[in-house]
């Protein structure tokens, strides 16, 4: 087993520059892109108000003015767009709209498509999109048209400067950049300095392992926030105090990526796992955080895009192509590890490992903290993720609140804490009688098992993964059962809707709204679904949907796309479950 890089309080030991992937100079690809997409851009629009998008309209619907700024500003031959005047009229009402619904702070209301209302908001994407539209277009605008533009982009950026960059966080960082914007635009040297010194920060904050800690631990889709902030904000700037940190960033993001292109949810306390690695969901709405511009600058995070966008087929959104054609900088690209047959990475101070034993990958976090009771900062439960080539994510998935079945062990009654439908003020702490987020944690960091030993209060929990051959691999749970409340492990399983869950019994039913709690009786020795067959011991049981209590909706629902199947191992009379996973022929 070849150890590629064992990182403790940095993953920077090794350097992945010495090993070239290529050369990153994919301009041809996107400006192909952005011109194609424009049509239906522009086909979206309400030419009378302006506004893009279905109803009920929210302000981030105006974020495509900024890439059909960039279409309409691009000189190239293979841009029929460029100077174009249908394209700036566009623009120019994309604009207007967002004035004319500014209030007298320059906000917008938070508004979802589900007609929520979070308040009135400085929208960071929003305002960073618009101030670059303006930058791209300004000098041919005509007067009237600029100064009412004007007009309501001072009013939003004086805001901004004055109340929206206080500490170091995602928002204030996009805020940042665009306050640079800003002050290139009006000649604000003060704007511009404040944000060189809120960025110098940002640069501050960032761990050693290059992630940013907004509780306790990294958040890995809003990593990427902070990533395209200082990358435009470098851009603009030329700031090279910056580029260190989008160098480590791109290092932590190249080891934790699954072979498929998605993000390890496994050590992020915001946000689930999502398939895929065409956009990230950051806040309320999809934005194209994953494969931005600030890792053009470093061959570590130019063999991250590399390594992305081959897997997507090139496929880029409009909005990701302009920023990347307006900022980006070519130039050689680094291997990441994760390309590797075989690595070994412990992260941090021997706070999470990844194992790629091809076709396996394993993740196993020892990130922990006392519990939050803010709906943002997810419980962290669920520190494993294993991950075969042939069937995608299959244990794992992330974090969430008020779902003791998330967590890989329970110690006590597990209906002490459950979500009410409706309730948009739950309380998220359980009540006496359960503990379902260990006190400690720590990394069993062996080449051939890897594994975890949690402590629940008073009880001792612990995980192994052991890849056995390319087909099979077993997981062990075991706990001391010094504790005389009800204990049990938790195997969480990444479902797939609309497909059947086999059992050995005969018993089959495709995974939708129906809900099932089987116990071993009847589902026999084992079950099979997405191409996995698991081993099932005496006293275990099979329950589905168990769904997450999504931060995102103000009641906490969520979608059967947000539940996961759970196997669910009791203690009762023995101290240690082991289940096999097979890979189906």
């Amino acid at each position: 087993m070849k150890v590629i890089s064992t990182l403790i309080c940095s993953l920077l030991a090794a350097s992945t520059v010495a090993t070239a992937a290529g050369e990153w100079n994919p301009r041809e690809k996107f400006l192909r892109s952005l011109v194609e997409d424009v049509p239906a851009i522009l086909k979206s629009q309400n030419r009378q108000t302006g506004r893009f998008g279905s109803e009920p309209w929210i302000c981030t619907d105006q974020n495509p003015v900024f890439p059909l700024a960039a279409a309409w500003a691009i000189e190239d031959k293979s841009n029929p767009h460029y100077h174009n005047a249908e394209v700036l009229e566009a623009v120019m009402k994309a604009g207007d709209a967002l004035v004319a619904d500014q209030d007298k702070n320059g906000m917008w209301t938070f508004r979802k498509k589900d007609h929520s209302t979070w308040g009135q908001i400085l929208m960071p994407w929003t305002y960073s999109r618009w101030i670059r539209a303006f930058a791209l277009i300004k000098d041919s605008m005509p007067a009237e048209r600029r100064q009412y533009w004007e007009k309501g982009l001072l009013l939003g950026f004086s805001n901004i400067s004055k109340g929206c960059l206080g500490q170091v966080h995602n928002i204030p960082s996009h805020h940042a950049m665009a306050l640079y914007c800003a002050g290139l635009c009006f000649n604000r040297d003060d704007w511009k300095q404040q944000a060189r010194a809120f960025m110098a920060k940002v640069v501050a904050a960032q761990t050693p392992g290059g992630w940013w800690v907004e509780h306790s631990g990294p958040v890995v889709a809003y990593n990427f926030v902070y990533s395209e902030a200082l990358g435009v904000y470098y851009a603009m700037s030329r700031d090279a105090s910056v580029l260190e940190a989008l160098r480590r960033a791109a290092v932590f993001h190249g080891t934790f990526v699954y072979p498929d292109g998605s993000n390890v949810e496994t050590v992020d306390e915001r946000n689930p796992y999502e398939i895929g690695t065409a956009h990230g969901k950051v806040g309320f709405t999809f934005t194209p955080v994953e494969r931005n511009v600030g890792f053009s600058f470093t061959p570590e995070g130019r063999g991250f895009l590399q390594h992305q966008f081959q897997l997507r087929q090139w496929s880029v959104a409009a909005d990701e192509a302009a920023c990347h054609l307006l900022y980006g900088q070519p130039g050689p690209a680094a291997r990441l590890a994760a390309d590797s047959d075989e690595q070994l990475a412990v992260v941090g101070n021997n706070e999470a490992l990844v194992l790629r034993r091809k076709p396996w990958f394993i993740c196993m976090s020892a990130f922990i903290c006392d519990q939050s009771t803010s709906r943002w900062i997810q419980d962290r439960q669920n520190f494993v993720s294993i991950f075969h080539d042939r069937t995608g994510l299959i244990v794992g998935g992330g974090n969430t609140k008020m779902q003791p079945f998330w967590s890989n062990f329970t110690v006590g009654d597990t209906a002490l804490l459950q979500h009410k439908p409706g309730d948009e003020n739950p309380k998220f702490k359980p009540k006496d009688g359960l503990v379902h987020l260990p006190s400690a944690a720590r990394l069993r960091t062996g080449k051939d098992a890897p594994g975890l030993d949690l402590t629940y209060g008073g009880e001792d929990c612990h995980i192994t993964a052991r890849p056995k051959d390319d087909r099979t691999l077993t997981l062990v749970c075991e706990v001391s059962r010094k504790s005389d409340k009800a204990v049990e492990a938790h195997i969480v399983f990444l479902p797939r809707i609309g497909t059947s869950v086999t059992c050995a019994s005969g018993k089959t039913v495709k995974l939708g709204e129906a809900a099932f709690d089987w116990a071993a009786a009847d589902i026999g020795a084992w079950f099979e679904h997405g191409g996995v067959r698991v081993s099932v011991p005496t006293g275990a049981r099979l329950a589905w949907p168990k769904k997450r209590h999504s931060p995102y909706t103000k009641d906490g629902r969520s979608g059967l796309h947000d539940a996961r199947l759970v196997l669910c191992l009791p203690f009762a009379g023995v101290s240690k479950h082991e289940i096999t996973l097979e890979i189906a022929k």
